[in-house]
């Protein structure tokens, strides 16, 4: 009886020290394996890359006949009724302008385009990503200054399963470096302090939680 004891409480001992560990295991998952994403991340200098999707205003002074607005093409090329095949992925509005004045130069004496950006997607490489339990996973057009409180109106929240303090963002704008986000303090509980700056072309990563 006395060596039944014994083995019933020394396994009694060992279920409950995998028991802790496993805690211990659940514990630290929550709070994230990563360090804490910056507040801050933009800077001053940022200009917005046309890519493929955006609609521009090409504004041509004196010359109404040959101002228009065009699509960025899916190879990332815009036309005119002067200029076909013109690249425009990839450079800010001002680049495109120069190189429409350097192309009409040809026809027109001394032109002066303005480019105008009027619908906004941008290139791939300068996108957000939202993946995982959001409620709409999906891409976004980087704005100066956008956050990731923004990022998860635009996405609807999370979902009811979403492991939000455990979330991650993906910076490639730092070699892929991975920093945590604490979105469930941020969208669920109000924490202003956990809102951070995001980068072009950052992934936001929301993992599913164990219940």
């Amino acid at each position: 009886m006395h060596r039944f004891v014994s083995g019933l409480m020394g396994s009694l001992v060992r279920a409950a020290a995998v028991l802790v560990v496993a805690a211990g295991a659940v514990g630290c998952a929550s709070t994230g394996s990563y360090p804490p994403a910056p507040t801050n991340a933009a800077t001053p200098d940022y200009n917005y890359i046309v890519g493929p999707g955006d609609m521009l205003n090409i504004i041509v002074w004196r010359n109404p006949d040959l101002s228009m607005s065009v699509p960025v093409r899916p190879d990332g090329q815009v036309s005119t009724p002067l200029i076909d095949g013109l690249v425009a992925q990839g450079k800010t509005s001002a680049q495109i302008a120069r190189d429409v004045e350097k192309e009409l130069s040809k026809y027109v004496r001394d032109p002066v385009v303005t480019v105008i950006v009027t619908s906004f997607v941008g290139p791939y490489s300068e996108q957000i990503r939202v993946v995982g339990e959001a409620a709409k996973p999906q891409f976004l057009p980087y704005t100066q200054k956008m956050t990731v409180l923004d990022v998860m109106i635009a996405v609807g929240g999370l979902t009811d399963f979403a492991d939000g303090n455990n979330a991650t963002l993906v910076r490639a704008r730092e070699n892929n470096k991975r920093y945590t986000v604490r979105l469930n303090d941020l969208v669920k509980r109000g924490d202003i302090g956990a809102n951070v700056e995001v980068l072009p072309g950052d992934i936001l990563i929301i993992p599913q939680g164990w219940f």
